[in-house]
């Protein structure tokens, strides 16, 4: 599924979802208000609340995605493609489905470029170790798609610092050649790898930037109902 067909259909759920709810902030401050004859603003913030709340979250999500793809080189969260480096001057990145991806070194990460280079195609499995990458990939992972496989058909043992890479057949010969570098194989699922690194700080704070402040306006709005209820019944 493309990110554009993605993001129309987003933007027409959030769209219906905000009218739906300024239907019902406007019915809910009405009736808390009923009564009252200087109500008219107040009805108006809460019905354009939702709306303004929907084109605050669409800001935080294009300024998010200008952030992750251009600065910190990750995907922008939804869409049907994965990417993040890793911590070895590698990356990981994925199409569809994060059961099997691609490993390579992004050639100088030139602005929305897709270079790469020494790319390990439908792997499925790996393990990190100092400047060390082991891993085991798929051949048939397309044909596999339908099935979620785990099939593993040959591996491979990478260096990172030098980019030399060493094919092996079956996984004892993998583990031989990593004993000898002090490595105790334990590779798992590349999606879990690719969960690991793919959220970081920025994540936390984009998330808190899209709730913070639809609660402080929230909370005014509650605020401004309340002061209203009783200024009425003051006055009663």
């Amino acid at each position: 599924m493309g990110i554009g067909f993605v993001l129309v259909a987003w933007g027409l759920i959030s769209l219906v979802v905000a009218g739906v709810g300024s239907l019902v902030m406007r019915g809910v401050v009405a009736y808390f208000t009923r009564g009252s004859t200087d109500r008219g603003k107040l009805l108006r913030r809460a019905t354009l609340f939702p709306i303004e709340c929907l084109f605050w979250v669409g800001i935080v999500f294009v300024f998010q995605a200008v952030i992750n793809v251009v600065f910190l080189h990750r995907d922008i969260g939804i869409g049907d493609g994965f990417d993040c480096p890793l911590p070895n001057g590698y990356a990981l990145s994925f199409i569809d489905v994060t059961e099997f991806g691609t490993l390579y070194k992004p050639a100088n990460r030139p602005m929305w470029s897709d270079a790469r280079e020494n790319a390990v195609n439908n792997v499925r499995v790996m393990q990190l170790s100092g400047p060390y990458v082991l891993g085991g990939s798929d051949s048939r992972a397309l044909e596999h798609f339908a099935e979620d496989s785990n099939a593993v058909d040959s591996y491979f043992l990478l260096d990172t610092k030098t980019g030399k890479r060493t094919e092996f057949k079956t996984y004892a010969e993998l583990r031989e050649a990593a004993l000898h570098l002090n490595i105790q194989p334990n590779m798992i699922a590349i999606g879990t790898l690719y969960s690991k690194y793919r959220s970081t700080w920025f994540d936390v704070f984009a998330g808190l930037l899209i709730i913070v402040p639809p609660l402080i306006g929230a909370a005014l709005l509650t605020r401004s109902v309340v002061r209203l209820r009783r200024t009425r019944a003051a006055l009663s």
